[in-house]
């Protein structure tokens, strides 16, 4: 930074890419493409390894759409999207959208899902209470239980006494998690430069169609909307559009 160079306002750190197969944990399809499946695409990119798994299909995200139809829409535009940056592996694991609950059933379900995969970072959205540091616009409940059950996952799996019956069944477990990323949160403090592949992100936004013309009006313009936000990003970065994070480190021991 030179003299005359303005300081950067609550600059971010890169987060650190020095690893080959992470795994990303959200409650819905669609969840991923709002700013993240940018940073998805210079990841695999770099030949990292990326698998989606998905709490739901989605199924109550389309208010004109029936469950029963919207939830096969929906899984089908997720598999593309992923396609677009990248990514082949996608599950869903069909529990109920809207309702999820924070437990010990659903630890227990995410952290056999970490054990099967072995990642060395996880990734799930934001799971504060609001996506601005002000508090005004509000997380939902979803997002929430998804990510705090996530976190909490990437711990259970490491540990040989919890949930016993999944090394009994032939799984090992898995303490290899060395940090769960939540993006989007308002207390990002990494981020990761996508200005190379913004531009996927948004053809990933792009194919959740029948989800984006049940939003507002149906006149949503995800490159403006991706844009406005990896800009602001990516001016805390040094970098015209960037990803930002919450990094939570977990091998501090």
């Amino acid at each position: 930074m030179t003299a005359d160079a303005p300081a950067v306002s609550n600059p971010l750190q890169p987060v650190d890419e020095s690893w080959q197969r992470a795994l990303a944990i959200v409650a819905h399809p669609d969840d991923l493409e709002f700013g993240a499946a940018a940073a998805v695409a210079r990841w695999t990119r770099q030949g990292k390894e990326i698998t989606y798994v998905l709490l739901t299909s989605g199924e109550a995200g389309i208010d004109g759409m029936e469950p029963a139809l919207a939830g096969p829409a929906r899984e089908e535009e997720q598999r593309a999207s992923a396609a677009i940056v990248g990514v082949s592996q996608v599950d869903f694991l069909g529990l109920p959208d809207g309702i999820l609950e924070y437990g010990v059933a659903l630890r227990r379900e995410l952290s056999q899902v970490i054990r099967k995969y072995q990642p060395e970072i996880v990734i799930t959205n934001n799971f504060r209470d609001s996506w601005d540091a002000e508090g005004n616009a509000l997380n939902m409940s979803d997002h929430i239980v998804t990510g705090r059950a996530t976190l909490d996952a990437a711990r259970d799996a490491g540990n040989r006494w919890v949930f016993r019956e999944q090394l009994d069944a032939g799984l090992e477990r898995w303490g290899g998690v060395r940090e769960v990323w939540a993006a989007g949160s308002p207390l990002a403090r990494h981020g990761v430069d996508t200005t190379d592949t913004f531009d996927l992100g948004v053809r990933s936004l792009e194919a959740h169609a029948a989800y984006l013309r049940g939003l507002g009006a149906g006149d949503f313009d995800p490159e403006e909307f991706l844009d406005g936000f990896s800009r602001q990003t990516g001016s805390r970065l040094g970098v015209r559009h960037a990803a930002g994070f919450e990094v939570f480190r977990l091998s501090l021991y």
